[in-house]
Formats: C-alpha cells, sequence, structure tokens
C-alpha cells in the first residue's frame, strides 16, 4: 500500500470514508483491482495500515498485502479524486434513538472536497429515509452543488454474516438516486463481489432491507433468551431442551446468550423509528430488543446469586471473565454486552478481571473503558465466566480452566459451551445460562 499523495490516480477511482470494520474490508477488495483511497480521521489507524497491521482483524494481513492500488490517508483534499465516495462510517443510537452524528460529520467532509458528478455511496446501517433527509442536504451545502445535477447519490450496506471478512460471500444490496447511477454502482461492486448485486427500487427500500436480517435475528435470539429466563425456574436446562428441539427439521437453531454489536443493538431502534414517525408502535422489535438489552443484568444476578449460594458473596468477589467481543471469534467490542455485564457485576463489589486475546487492548480500554489481563494475570477467582465462547476457549481442557476457579467456586457457562461434568465433579457449582 502507498501513502496518498502526488499523481497516478486515474479516471474511476474509489475512496473509503471510515477504515473500520465495514469499510477496510471495502477498501481492500477495491485496492486490488483499481485505484483506491483509504481515507480515515485516526492518525494511529492511518499509520498502522501503512505497516499492513489491522489490530481490529477486519481483513487478514495477506489481504493487505495484495491491496497495491489502495492508497491510505489522513488527508481529505485527496477525496477530491475519487469518481466514487463509498461512506462507511458506523452510524449509532443514543437513547434508543439513531444518532446520526458520526455520518452527518463525513458526508461534510466528502463534501467539502466532492468532485463534480461524482456518485457518494453510503453504507452505513440507518433508519429508512436517512440517506435522503440527513445527509444530502449535508452534501449540497458542504458542495455547493445540487444532488442530481452536481453529484449522485446511492445506497450500499455491507450484508455481513459470521466470520465473513470480505465482500465476497454475500450478495451486495444496491439502490441509487436513477437508473444510471444505479447500473454505475452496480457495475461497481459486481467486479468485487462473486456472490452478485441485488438491485432495490430506491434508497429507501435499501436502508429497510439492510435493518431486516438483523431485526429477525434479534428477535430470535429473543425468543431463546426468553425460554432461557423461564427454563430456569423450572428446572430444566436449555441447552438439552433445544438440542432436542433440533430433532424437528424446520427448527430455526439459535442460543441464548448477550446479542449486541453494532447490528442488533442498532437496527432494530433505526426501524422502530421511522415506524413510529409513521405512526406505528412496533412492539415485537422493541420487546425483543428489550429483553436483550436486559440479559446482562439478569445474568449479573444469577451470578451474585451463585456466589451467595456458594458461601462466598458477591461484594469484592474476585471473578474472571472469558471474552469481551461482542460475538465469538472476533475482536469487535461495539456495543459489547460483556462490558454492561462487567459494569453490573462492579456494581454489586465484585473485582472483575478480563480476559479476550482476540481484542485489542487499546479497543478494550477506548471502547468500553476496560484492561485486559493476560491468561496468565487471571487470579484462582471465585468465578470464571465463559462470556464469549471464542473457539480458543472451548477448546481449554477443563483442567486449564479449573486452575483460575478457586476450591468450591463457581462457573458460568453463558453461551453453554462447555462440558459442565469436569467441573461439577471437581465441586465447582455450574450454571449455564
Amino acid at each position: 500500500m502507498d501513502e496518498a499523495g502526488g499523481d497516478g490516480l486515474r479516471a474511476g477511482t474509489v475512496a473509503v470514508v471510515g477504515l473500520g470494520r465495514a469499510g477496510l474490508p471495502a477498501a481492500v477488495e477495491f485496492g486490488a483491482r483499481r485505484q483506491t483511497i483509504g481515507y480515515d480521521t485516526s492518525p494511529a489507524r492511518v499509520e498502522a495500515l501503512m505497516r499492513r497491521i489491522d489490530a481490529s482483524g477486519a481483513v487478514p494481513a495477506h489481504a493487505l498485502g495484495r491491496a497495491r492500488h489502495l492508497w491510505i490517508t489522513q488527508d481529505p483534499a485527496q477525496l477530491a479524486r475519487a469518481d466514487f465516495v463509498l461512506v462507511a462510517v458506523p452510524a449509532s443510537v443514543d437513547a434508543r434513538r439513531p444518532d446520526l452524528a458520526s455520518l452527518e460529520a463525513a458526508s461534510r467532509t466528502v463534501g467539502r472536497h466532492l468532485k463534480p458528478g461524482a456518485v457518494v455511496i453510503y453504507a452505513s446501517t440507518v433508519y429508512p429515509g436517512a440517506t435522503e433527509e440527513a445527509c444530502v442536504p449535508i452534501l449540497e451545502q458542504a458542495s455547493g452543488r445540487r444532488w442530481r445535477r452536481g453529484f449522485h447519490v446511492a445506497y450500499s450496506p455491507r450484508q455481513s454474516v459470521a466470520d465473513e471478512r470480505s465482500l465476497g460471500a454475500t450478495p451486495r444490496l444496491v439502490a441509487a438516486d436513477d437508473a444510471t447511477t444505479l447500473e454505475r454502482v452496480a457495475a461497481l461492486f459486481a467486479a468485487v463481489v462473486p456472490a452478485g448485486v441485488h438491485r432495490l427500487s430506491s434508497i429507501r427500500a435499501a436502508e429497510a432491507a439492510a435493518l431486516v436480517g438483523s431485526v429477525q435475528r434479534d428477535l430470535n435470539i429473543a425468543l431463546v433468551n426468553e425460554l432461557a429466563i423461564m427454563f430456569g425456574p423450572l428446572g430444566l436446562d436449555t441447552a438439552e431442551v433445544l438440542h432436542a428441539a433440533e430433532a424437528k427439521s424446520d427448527f430455526v437453531r439459535f442460543r441464548p446468550g448477550l446479542p449486541g454489536g453494532h447490528a442488533l443493538g442498532v437496527a432494530p431502534y433505526c426501524l422502530a423509528h421511522a415506524a413510529q414517525r409513521a405512526g406505528w408502535q412496533p412492539a415485537l422489535t422493541l420487546a425483543g430488543r428489550g429483553i436483550n438489552d436486559a440479559m446482562p443484568a439478569y445474568v449479573a444476578a444469577q451470578i451474585a446469586r451463585l456466589l451467595v449460594q456458594s458461601g462466598r458473596g458477591v461484594d469484592g468477589a474476585r471473578v474472571n471473565v472469558l471474552g469481551l467481543a461482542y460475538k465469538e471469534n472476533c475482536a469487535d467490542v461495539r456495543r459489547s454486552k460483556v462490558a454492561e455485564l462487567v459494569r453490573e457485576l462492579q456494581g454489586f463489589g465484585a473485582r472483575c478481571f478480563v480476559h479476550d486475546p482476540l481484542v485489542d487492548p487499546a479497543d478494550a480500554l477506548g471502547r468500553c473503558g476496560l484492561n485486559l489481563h493476560a491468561w496468565d494475570e487471571l487470579p484462582r477467582a471465585d468465578a470464571l465466566i465463559l462470556a464469549v465462547a471464542h473457539r480458543r476457549f472451548v477448546d481449554l481442557p477443563a483442567a486449564t480452566c479449573l486452575q483460575k476457579i478457586a476450591r468450591r467456586g463457581c462457573l458460568i457457562d453463558v453461551a453453554s459451551a462447555l462440558d459442565p461434568e469436569p467441573f461439577r465433579r471437581a465441586g465447582i457449582n455450574v450454571w449455564r445460562l
């Protein structure tokens, strides 16, 4: 990769604004084939990527090496070279309402350096209507040009799935402000997405489609979380019941847990916002997210109860927490429910020691306010929580885990990923969600 500057970027150049977990894979895929500008406001991020280091784990190291035409820069003036500008900064929610501050700031930067006739493609998770209502006016004001005359706008969210670190595994949704722009954007992504593209009739339809998959998954997880909460007082093992239910051919497999992340934690509120503006109260969508948002407090209460039953108490208890990422086998801690679980336990007076070898310690501290501990730094604690079922945790021998639990201590297996019997034989109190 080269640092932006000088000449050499020919017509058809792509710029990617925001080199995070959504933007970097796109920049790398485009940069392997055509002149691409990767722009980010973080000096540390730019410096690391210049050295082909991606601490976020968004792309493998060998893919960074193949992106020979990718130019990395902090200089927004370089965006004026681009014919296509892909805006891939994360949107969020604040007090359960869409927060477009980062998207609006990016739009302002892009508008100030917008090439005449360029196409601005948004990829963020937003409510239906956000691109045209919130972003287009900022582009017009910052660029001094009229929409559809001086520039065009499209929408193409990344449809990510578990363990996917490229653009290619899932068809790319594309929508634009006119038919000609739609075909240009479709051709752009078709060149880097083997699964092809799916054209939609409007930007609003694409924004809604991007939300539906996440909302559906959120509701399914909420269902099994509620089942787990109900099964506890009934004396039933959730994992056993769900495993038996899988014998039915049309049963859809989901597991209870602490669902967070940039998609599940944002999409339901974005969709609900649009529905409420239209006069509809989306009871089911919000109920599912409400259950999932409450899971850290519920799990913390069960841990406190288990510690008390074990004669240890929770105030002053030492608790080892395995996993901080929002899902297994990834390094992303955005909207991690594990961080909320830790704060709940700290509110009870527990001393928590968090270990996640996949997560960048700077990211854990900056986003979650938590210091990570190496495995060897973990104490022999009153309780060990398997919060995230990273493969390397699930594959640990029970004897290794037992070294981090005090005699007659507690094991809390949130993901029900471990065999409980070796721990029970060792006198450990086991609780599984």
